[in-house]
């Protein structure tokens, strides 16, 4: 588990900050979005799940609900601390190594997008080491213009509003990006270094380690169905 500030990676903002910059009270306020029910349409009915990052439990709990089980892997104790009714496991997702495999790997909020490649390289091979040969691991990417069509905010329908600032160029193909969560009685902020990716260039990415794509989920191409290859 990792204790220490990632680096680049930093948040502000009431509550606990874990080692990338997440803000453990605003991730416990943000509503669950679509994510439940592309997985659901994506992968058998009652598969068991390793959920790598999972943070509080935003999509976690909802998985439960459906009847699949889920393991839960997130580097920071404090946002296991809010997950209920799944194995828990506080880890970094890239040392990782739990001597099974799984139905479905799950590798959401735009992981794959870190801006060290060789971390990246790390989460995929973790998640090829633990996906059943007949199992598939599922991967949100980011969305064609994440990083240009900056400043932009989303009004969320529950009353907050999430601004992405800017998306700052430092080197080699990474980008500094500075968010920012506004409710009405408290503000958070996260900054994070994030590599941006092409189509062809993410499935490259994926082939490297073994993967292959089996099918892009939504219109968008944010979430990714892949296979061992």
């Amino acid at each position: 588990m990792r204790t220490e500030k990632r680096q680049g990676h930093e948040g502000t903002g009431p509550g606990a900050i874990t080692p990338d910059g997440c803000a453990v009270e605003l991730y416990t306020r943000l509503p669950v979005g679509a994510e439940p029910d592309i997985i659901t349409s994506a992968v058998p009915a009652a598969s068991h799940i390793l959920e790598l990052g999972s943070g509080v439990g935003r999509i976690t709990h909802p998985l439960l609900e459906l009847g699949f089980t889920v393991t839960a892997v997130d580097e920071s104790a404090e946002m296991l601390e809010h997950v209920h009714g799944a194995r828990t496991i506080p880890s970094t997702i890239e040392d990782l190594d739990l001597g099974e495999t799984f139905d479905v790997v799950l590798l959401p909020s735009f992981l794959i997008h870190t801006g060290d490649v060789r971390v990246r390289g790390a989460l995929l091979d973790t998640c090829v080491r633990h996906v059943a040969d007949d199992g598939c691991v599922l991967i949100q990417r980011e969305g064609a213009d994440w990083h240009t069509d900056v400043p932009r905010e989303r009004v969320d329908p529950s009353g907050f509003v999430v601004r992405i600032l800017s998306s700052e160029p430092v080197g080699d193909g990474v980008d500094r990006v500075h968010a920012e969560y506004v409710f009405p009685d408290a503000t958070w902020t996260q900054t994070f270094l994030s590599r941006a990716l092409t189509r062809d260039g993410f499935e490259e990415v994926l082939e490297e380690a073994g993967l292959k794509v089996d099918r892009y989920l939504t219109d968008d191409g944010v979430w990714v169905r892949a296979v061992k290859g």
